[in-house]
């Protein structure tokens, strides 16, 4: 028996230090729901996690320029419908304007200019700076890794179907047959236009059902390493705190043991 040197108590202090530091980061994990709270939990794993935080960030933005792209589209079409109404009555006062017995003739050609000037109005629209009509192609972003989507562009400004409305007449029967005919030509190229709109829009919604469910998958990922089990950590945390409070009593078991030594001394 000593008196300098308590063993018995170095240990149970090592392992009381083990216990409460493992209460601490069970406590520490629970309050902030994640099992990375310190890089060295696991470090492998929080390489891991900011890599599909990354690229959870990336599909997101991806998303976003998805979105971006189908209001843009969205808008397009919104328009080429009002055109579209411009034209259907462009075409029915071409027939009626084909009906000497009239009087309205100068009415149907003033309202018949007025339409063909709103159509010729709307190809200089824009979105956000954007033409709407330019026919250029657009090129949205789908990926981190560079991948794009390049959209068919739409032109009222240079098609020749909408352009040739501008110098219509149906001021006469004769020129009156003649609009008509343009102007059927016009409405046949405004389906092509609005299919193209449309195939440019339903491939923007496969592209956002396709990143949602990728962003939705990498997160799942990331949970799994980064987020914690609270049902199993707080098992844990209860066993540490019974481990804390009984290093805590063997500890002060341990400081007792000296007194024998006093007891030995007392009796010489």
């Amino acid at each position: 028996m000593v008196i300098n040197t308590n063993i018995a108590a170095l240990n149970a202090a090592n392992d009381l230090d083990q216990s409460n530091n493992a209460l601490n980061a069970s406590l520490a994990r629970l309050s902030t729901g994640s099992q990375l709270v310190n890089a060295s939990d696991n470090p492998a794993g929080l390489a891991e996690s900011i890599s599909l935080n990354a690229q959870i960030g990336q599909t997101n933005a991806a998303n976003e320029n998805i979105g971006n792209a189908t209001s843009f589209l969205q808008t397009q079409d919104g328009y080429l419908q009002q055109v579209g109404t411009a034209l259907d009555q462009m075409a029915a006062l071409a027939v009626e304007a084909q009906d000497n017995t009239t009087t309205q003739g100068s009415d149907y050609e003033s309202e018949f200019k007025a339409l063909a000037s709103f159509i010729s109005n709307t190809a200089t629209q824009s979105f956000n700076g954007v033409s709407l009509f330019s026919g250029a192609s657009l090129t949205v972003t789908t990926n981190g890794d560079g991948g794009t989507v390049v959209l068919t562009g739409v032109s009222l400004a240079t098609a020749s179907a909408y352009t040739a409305l501008a110098g219509l007449s149906i001021s006469s029967s004769t020129s009156a047959v003649a609009a008509l005919t343009a102007v059927t030509a016009a409405i046949a190229q405004l389906g092509t236009d609005r299919a193209t709109v449309g195939a440019n829009e339903e491939t923007m919604n496969y592209t956002n059902q396709e990143l949602t469910v990728l962003a939705t998958n990498l997160t799942a990922a990331n949970s799994q390493i980064s987020d914690v089990d609270v049902a199993t950590e707080s098992t844990t945390f209860a066993k540490d705190q019974i481990l804390v409070q009984s290093g805590t009593a063997m500890l002060s078991q341990a400081n007792q043991d000296p007194q024998n030594v006093l007891k030995l001394i007392q009796n010489l």
